[in-house]
């Protein structure tokens, strides 16, 4: 059996992007075709659904990582910014995109809150786990 973490990553969160808008587990809402994905970007994101690629990019991250919270979330998402002549700086995502984005995940029941010792976040659960799993299957009988 294949796992999620043996297959190409970028094809892996494309097509868990395509099952999460054809499920409609996440809806992008009504300010996301206005914001900025950070402080360190310049421009909003070129591709209209941008949410749902971040939506299955933060589900790969949750399985890799997991348990994990928004602040780590925000750090793994952030980036340089370019301020002309002065040194760039290191700055954090945002929180609120990140924040929606799992709590639609948990809505939607592919992920949920727990700790594991003394580190507290989000994890996987079975549906999730599932979802991700059928994905890396499919994505690896096509090599």
């Amino acid at each position: 059996m294949t796992h999620i973490l043996k297959v190409n990553p970028n094809a892996l969160i494309n097509t868990a992007a395509e099952e999460l808008k054809k499920q409609s587990l996440v809806q992008p809402p009504e300010w996301s075709k206005f914001v900025k994905t950070g402080h360190h970007k310049e421009r909003l994101p070129d591709n209209p659904d941008w949410w749902y690629f971040r939506s299955a990019a933060v589900l790969r991250t949750v399985a890799r990582l997991g348990p994990i919270g928004t602040e780590k979330l925000r750090a793994k998402y952030g980036g340089k910014k370019n301020r002309g002549h002065k040194p760039s700086h290191t700055y954090r995502a945002s929180g609120s995109i990140l924040r929606k984005v799992l709590q639609q995940l948990e809505s939607s029941g592919l992920v949920k809150q727990a700790e594991k010792g003394v580190h507290k976040g989000r994890i996987l659960t079975p549906k999730g786990v599932s979802l991700l799993d059928k994905i890396a299957v499919q994505l690896d009988k096509k090599q």
